[in-house]
């Protein structure tokens, strides 16, 4: 059974739902096995909690 782990800022529930679906059916295609074998774990972080060049996101 495939995870995939997803980390990134606050999404919407209409984009993790995207990107789930999407993720799923790339990793499906590529990997050769079902679609219903994937779990993708969405990780959400603060952008005061990621650093980007130096720099926090929530400061940019």
């Amino acid at each position: 059974m495939p995870v995939i782990t997803i980390e990134a800022a606050k999404l919407s529930k209409e984009q993790k739902k995207m990107l789930v679906t999407e993720v799923t059916s790339s990793a499906s295609s590529i990997m050769n096995v079902p679609e219903s074998a994937f779990i993708v774990l969405v990780k959400e972080n603060e952008l005061e909690n990621i650093g980007v060049a130096g720099q926090l996101l929530a400061d940019r």
